[in-house]
């Protein structure tokens, strides 16, 4: 395992980590929780789709195989639905900045690491195919 797959695979576990507390907040009432559902859908069950995201991109590799990299990319974006930037106008930042600021570093650390491999994987791809036109 590599240093970069290291980092993405810790940043969806911290991810998941985050959203397994927030979930668990929500069904034990603990302040600060999220809302128990939002206009378009309920927050538990888009809570559970986040982490069981996450846990299959660190199955399939987050960053070796094209589902890893996809599932990390839709688990960085389900994660901002509760860590995103919008959180900063939320009422209760004052009690959710530290889970904010860890969420956000995660999705900025699967983002690059994504990015990374894909940019990567073209470069060792182009070589092999220059020649064949």
């Amino acid at each position: 395992m590599t240093h970069a797959d290291r980092q993405a695979s810790a940043a969806l576990v911290t991810l998941i980590a985050l959203q397994v507390t927030m979930l668990s907040a929500l069904y034990a009432e603990v302040k600060p929780h999220p809302p128990v559902t939002t206009p378009l859908f309920g927050i538990a069950p888009f809570l559970g789709a986040s982490v069981s995201s996450a846990l299959s991109a660190l199955i399939t590799h987050p960053l070796r195989t094209a589902t890893g990299r996809t599932l990390s990319v839709l688990s960085a974006l389900m994660a901002l639905v509760s860590f995103g930037p919008q959180k900063y106008f939320d009422a209760q930042i004052g009690l959710i900045w530290p889970a904010v600021l860890l969420g956000q570093i995660s999705v900025v650390v699967i983002f690059i690491r994504v990015l990374g491999a894909i940019r990567q994987r073209r470069e060792i791809d182009l070589p092999a195919t220059a020649g064949k036109a």
